[in-house]
């Protein structure tokens, strides 16, 4: 049985004090049993977070890293780095990662190996484009990218390994992809999973949905049976908002 996990993602959002009021109001609720729960905040709120969320069931992610451990890398964060404030999970890959940085397949396979090495458990995030899902191709493009992310893993690896799929068309736009949809490209994800490292991992590994997810649809994309919780951004920003994902999140 695949535990549920519901994920925040603040992208750019909230200041050290805001995320602070945030940690206070959402831990004493955060008592959903059965359903994990994880924070990822920007670089310059983990700390705080970290102190604030101690002793809770709240985890705490980042939204990204380096793939290197140290180094002439401006502007950049090691694993080792999110190890030390007390990060556990990190996003891999978010589209707006790719789209606005330019990361690529192979760098985010990269940060996969250095996430999993330092005993951090990536969030990886794979999608289509709305040009891409129009033109028949969202199959081959989360086929792709999921191979290529988990390329050169083991499959006791693979098995911790989160994936989030989030059609990019759907994120932040208000427009979600139907339970029903989502499940199918994610049971697509789940064979690619299957084809490469066998039944029992893919059948271990836990896939969310993400894009536009609200406490009014979450129960119903957890009653579809591939998808194993949520990667939400907006609806992650208020504390009362989080409880009632993590609430219909535990429905599962």
């Amino acid at each position: 049985m695949r535990t549920p996990i519901l994920a925040g993602n603040w992208k750019m959002f909230k200041t050290i004090q805001e995320a602070r009021q945030f940690a206070r109001e959402a831990r004493a609720g955060a008592t959903a049993d059965g359903v994990q729960k994880v924070i990822c905040a920007p670089f310059t709120a983990l700390s705080a977070l970290a102190e604030e969320l101690q002793g809770s069931q709240i985890a705490l992610g980042a939204q990204n890293m380096h793939f290197a451990e140290q180094g002439a890398y401006t502007g950049e964060i090691s694993p080792a780095m999110l190890v030390e404030i007390g990060v556990k999970y990190v996003i891999l890959g978010h589209s707006e990662r790719r789209q606005y940085f330019n990361e690529t397949d192979e760098s985010v396979n990269q940060k996969v190996h250095a996430a999993i090495k330092h005993g951090l458990v990536p969030i990886i995030c794979v999608g289509e484009s709305l040009e891409q899902r129009e033109a028949g191709e969202t199959e081959a493009v989360v086929r792709r990218q999921t191979e290529a992310a988990l390329s050169g893993l083991e499959a006791s690896q693979v098995r911790d390994v989160i994936i989030a799929y989030e059609p990019i068309w759907a994120i932040g736009t208000g427009k979600s992809s139907s339970a029903e949809e989502a499940n199918e490209t994610i049971a697509i994800i789940r064979q690619v999973i299957a084809a490469f490292f066998g039944h029992q991992t893919a059948e271990q590994v836990r896939i969310q949905y993400g894009g536009s997810v609200k406490p009014e649809n979450i129960e119903s994309y957890m009653a579809q049976p591939d998808i194993d919780g949520a990667l939400v951004g907006g609806a992650s920003l208020v504390a009362d908002s989080f409880l009632q994902l993590v609430a219909g999140a535990a429905q599962k």
